[in-house]
């Protein structure tokens, strides 16, 4: 079974050797929408994949520290990368490029990071990520399945290479969440066990 949660954020990029002149000389920004989906073929004790209760923890902070963020890749111009720091408190460095098939490819892995990283309380099954679909406009959206996100030809995704600027890190509920997922520390979600009632 697959369900959908739908997050939102404005964001700033240049998208380096593309085809469109205003696209890759010229920052300019998009309002996201991101859909992630996820799997299961169990339901918890409320006989549900998963609670949407529960991406509002880890998962949510991680995609809304895009929001009002300018992103770069990190193989960019030093002089670009440090304007950016320069001129804006909240950025976000890549390993890869910020174009939406290269934004479906980061939420996927992060939020299957913090899936890989979550402790349930509720008896959820084997939920995991299925797809993301970033929708850059209206009309245009890129869409990444668990294929895209081994495939080493679009680029190596590793948390040691998404870097978050202060400001956005001081913003999150816990400014160490990052640093607990990259050393591979367990979140339990929710915080307090449940009593389950039959």
């Amino acid at each position: 079974m697959l369900i959908r949660k739908l997050f939102k954020f404005e964001n700033a990029h240049i998208v380096r050797n593309c085809t469109s002149d205003r696209c890759k000389r010229s920052i300019h920004g998009h309002s996201y929408k991101v859909e992630l989906i996820l799997k299961a073929s169990k339901l918890d004790h409320g006989q549900m994949v998963y609670d949407f209760g529960l991406l509002k923890g880890v998962i949510k902070e991680l995609f809304d520290s895009f929001d009002h963020a300018i992103c770069f890749w990190q193989d960019d111009s030093a002089e670009y990368i440090q304007a950016c720091k320069t001129f804006s408190a909240r950025w976000v460095a890549l390993p890869v490029s910020p174009s939406a098939e290269q934004f479906s490819r980061i939420f996927f892995y992060l939020a299957q990071q913090v899936l890989k990283s979550t402790e349930t309380q509720n008896g959820e099954g084997d939920v995991e990520v299925y797809s993301v679909i970033v929708h850059e406009t209206d009309t245009g959206y890129a869409q990444s399945f668990l294929e895209d996100i081994e495939n080493i030809q679009m680029g190596k995704l590793d948390l040691e290479n998404i870097e978050f600027s202060e400001q956005v890190r001081s913003e999150w509920s816990d400014p160490e969440m990052y640093k607990q997922l990259k050393r591979g520390t367990k979140f339990q979600n929710p915080k307090v066990e449940l009593q389950v009632t039959v």
